[in-house]
């Protein structure tokens, strides 16, 4: 399975101006936008770190999933959340000829953790040997940043003040995430069940 990005977050929606509040920078000044472009990057950097420990999508925007087989032919668990639309799902085959499939014989399943394609018949359409599936879709709390829920919101602005406090930092062991902001993403993290569970 392979999940790409189709479409990045736009500059309008990275909260450039609730960050600065944050750190408490001086306004007033005519150089007061001098650093949005480096608060800008440590927000992106914040928000891929956040999406990749969560496996929510925070801003919306499109991705493609290609997949060589199904999981289950009754159901496909998309690896991405909250999924709002599939846009369009296509069966390529091993010359690389896609078929796309009509709208009506699948629907979406929403779910905050495990959203998932499903046939409106029995079975998902068959994918040819050597041939793919391509699932499009839109994944997302929204179009802005006061669409994420607020604890999200905040871990958001957390990871990336901390990313601007220790930007000359290279001791922090690979992976290190400040204690508060791993609170605050907790509760969206999905539940791993083990044989043991």
């Amino acid at each position: 399975m392979m999940l790409v990005e189709e479409t990045q977050v736009p500059e309008v929606a990275l909260p450039v101006a609730e960050l600065k509040r944050h750190l408490r920078l001086g306004t007033g000044f005519a150089e007061d936008d001098v650093q949005n472009s480096v608060l800008g990057s440590f927000l992106r950097a914040a928000m891929a770190a956040i999406e990749a420990r969560t496996g929510k999508a925070l801003i919306e925007r499109g991705f493609v999933i290609t997949l060589a087989d199904w999981r289950a032919t009754d159901a496909q668990v998309l690896p991405v959340s909250p999924v709002t639309a599939i846009t369009e799902l296509a069966v390529i085959d091993a010359y690389g000829v896609a078929t796309v499939i009509d709208a009506g014989r699948y629907r979406l399943v929403k779910d905050a953790f495990e959203p998932k394609l499903a046939p409106m018949g029995a079975m998902l359409p068959t994918i040819p040997t050597g041939g793919a599936a391509e699932i499009r879709l839109t994944a997302g709390f929204g179009a802005a940043f006061a669409n994420i829920p607020a604890d999200l919101q905040q871990a958001v602005l957390l990871l990336a003040a901390h990313y601007y406090e220790y930007r000359d930092e290279t001791a922090l062991s690979q992976g290190c995430m400040p204690f508060g902001v791993t609170s605050l993403i907790a509760r969206f993290r999905p539940v791993r069940l083990g044989l043991g569970a």
